[in-house]
């Protein structure tokens, strides 16, 4: 049971590890590369805009 556990925790922690690794070369190449900073605020931006522009032509009614 213990490396049952051993091995959850370490499969958690590589995961995490890569996670950070690959948050880390993105921050790197949206700096080196300025149409990929401009893709990623796209990409934050227009579903944004998209539900709040939804939500507001949707009437709820009780």
């Amino acid at each position: 049971m213990n490396l049952l556990r051993f091995l959850g925790w370490l499969f958690v922690f590589v995961g995490v590890l890569a996670s950070c690794t690959i948050a880390v070369a993105l921050m790197v190449l949206m700096l080196r590369f300025w149409p990929v900073l401009l893709v990623v605020l796209t990409a934050l931006v227009l579903p944004h805009w998209l539900i709040e522009h939804v939500s507001s032509h949707i009437d709820i009614h009780d």
